[in-house]
């Protein structure tokens, strides 16, 4: 049961979404040391996450669609707002030690807003863990959560040391494009959140 749920978890958590892109930008925006607590924090809010969809908020976002709305909404200008910050930093975007890192504190914020702030990821977490909790036997609730806050761990902690090891080798311009192309990304998935949350109310 441990091996089923990392194994679920690692197939949806490689999946390019907002945290693929925010510890991927984080990798490489800062130095190691700086990105491992941003990535553990990372993983602390996705993990809160998890443990909240698997047992029993999926069953207050079915019941509520002012609740899902408002979800959608919220989180569609924060996810834009997001976006506009990546693609802003992306034009100065420079790989040199010299440059003044973002400031901790605002990178551990948004860790969480990355997370918490993604509507899309709240709902379909909250509906698709909650079902699978009904699956399960008392006796199989413990093996398979494990299993998927692991695979969780293994994959933004994997992400965060192969880039953070690898940057200084990557072109400056390819790291650039990233930012843009990850920032890019970002606000049109806001946008598309935005207009899921109109399509809610027409």
């Amino acid at each position: 049961m441990y091996l089923r749920g990392l194994l679920l978890s690692l197939a949806l958590v490689s999946s390019i979404g907002m945290q693929n892109l925010f510890v991927f930008n984080n990798a490489i925006n800062q130095p190691l040391k700086r990105a491992w607590p941003v990535t553990v924090m990372v993983w602390f809010a996705d993990t809160a996450l998890t443990l909240a969809a698997f047992f029993g908020m999926g069953a207050i976002i079915s019941a509520h669609e002012l609740f899902k709305l408002i979800i959608m909404f919220v989180g569609g200008l924060l996810v834009i707002w997001i976006g506009f910050g990546i693609l802003r930093s992306a034009a100065s975007f420079k790989l040199e030690s010299a440059n003044t890192p973002l400031p901790m504190k605002k990178s551990l914020v948004n860790a969480w807003v990355v997370t918490w702030a993604n509507p899309q990821a709240i709902i379909d977490t909250s509906l698709m863990f909650g079902a699978l909790r009904g699956t399960l036997t008392d006796s199989e609730v413990t093996p398979f959560i494990t299993g998927v806050i692991s695979a969780t761990a293994i994959w933004f902690f994997g992400i965060t040391l192969v880039l953070g090891l690898l940057k200084e080798r990557l072109p400056q311009k390819f790291l650039m494009w990233v930012n843009i192309v990850s920032g890019g990304v970002v606000m049109l998935y806001g946008f598309y959140l935005l207009w899921q949350a109109v399509m809610m109310v027409l």
